[in-house]
C-alpha cells in the first residue's frame, strides 16, 4: 500500500547533499574566477582590468573561505551547526560582486 514510511529520515543525507553543493558553487566560482583573469589578459593589460581582476580574485578567495568552513563544518558531525547569518550573507555577496566584477571584465 502506497503510504507514507514509518521509517525516519537518514540525517547524514542531507548534509552530504549541501556539502556536495557547496563544492559544486566553489567549482564554479572558480571557473569564472580563471575565466576573468584570462579576459583581463588577453583582453590587453590595463590598470583597471588588473584592478577588476584582482577584485574578482579576493571575492574569490573571500568566497572559498565561506565554502570550506561550512565543507568542513558539515563533516563534523551528524548533525552539523546551522550555517551563520554573516557567512550566508558574506557568500551571497562574494558571488554577486564576482558575478558583477566578471560582467565589468566582459563588456
Amino acid at each position: 500500500m502506497g503510504g507514507v514510511s514509518t521509517q525516519g529520515r537518514d540525517p547524514g543525507l542531507q548534509p552530504e547533499r549541501t556539502r556536495l553543493a557547496w563544492r559544486r558553487t566553489t567549482l564554479s566560482s572558480t571557473v569564472a574566477a580563471v575565466l576573468a583573469v584570462r579576459t583581463a589578459l588577453h583582453a590587453g593589460v590595463s590598470a583597471a582590468g588588473l584592478a577588476v581582476c584582482a577584485l574578482c580574485c579576493a571575492l574569490w578567495l573571500g568566497f572559498l573561505w565561506v565554502a570550506h568552513d561550512r565543507i568542513r563544518t558539515l563533516a563534523s558531525g551528524p548533525r552539523p551547526a546551522a550555517l551563520a547569518p554573516r557567512h550566508a550573507t558574506a557568500a551571497v555577496l562574494c558571488a554577486v560582486a564576482m558575478a558583477v566584477c566578471a560582467a565589468v571584465l566582459v563588456v
